[in-house]
């Protein structure tokens, strides 16, 4: 089985605010951005939608309102959060993390330890971080962030790596660990923006 990550670089204070703030301009601006998107997930999700789930739209819509919600569907109010993610920010790219399988993340994560880079762990997105006020999902999708806080730290970490530390892990996984700086620099450009990442 294949996994893969989604990552965004946002303002993290700006999409937790969209929950429950009952913001009908963004709702309606998501739905006409994103009509296309909205259909295609709503047929990937037919069966789930067919036992009761909500359409995409709708948990959107739920998601902006603040409820209500059926906690049994959590998975589709997490995809309407990543929603606003996508709206409010930029897709990264994510070419090292999609598709991966099996122990990738640990194996990157490994690597950035070796690198004595402790501020980030790319198993945050594995877990379910998402706003206190939405259901967590039975199992996908993961979410996590990386603050603008440990971005900048973590930046600093790599910054303080040799070229003769870097020459010593995996080039798979430093090509990796060079992308996640790569997000990192674009997330630290914007002055209170962090990371956001939905792991499927």
């Amino acid at each position: 089985m294949s996994y893969s990550l989604s990552v965004y670089v946002v303002e993290l204070d700006r999409v937790r605010a969209a929950v429950g703030s009952r913001d009908d301009k963004l709702r309606r601006m998501i739905g006409g951005r994103f009509k296309a998107q909205l259909a295609h997930a709503d047929d990937w999700f037919a069966d789930e939608i067919g036992n009761g789930a909500p359409t995409r739209y709708d948990a959107v819509r739920a998601v902006v309102d603040g409820g209500p919600f059926d906690p049994s569907h959590g998975f589709q109010y997490a995809y309407a959060y990543q929603t606003i993610c996508q709206f409010y920010g930029r897709f990264l790219d994510n070419r090292y993390f999609s598709p991966f399988r099996g122990s990738w993340l640990e194996q990157v994560d490994e690597g950035l330890a070796e690198l004595g880079i402790k501020a980030i762990s790319l198993a945050d997105f594995v877990y379910h971080a998402l706003p206190a006020a939405l259901p967590e999902p039975d199992e996908l999708p993961g979410y996590g962030e990386w603050t603008p806080e440990q971005c900048a730290e973590a930046l600093v970490q790599w910054e303080s790596t040799t070229p003769k530390d870097r020459e010593e892990i995996d080039h798979e996984v430093l090509a990796a660990i060079e992308s996640c700086m790569e997000w990192i620099r674009e997330a630290q450009a914007r002055p209170g923006w962090g990371i956001a990442g939905f792991f499927f």
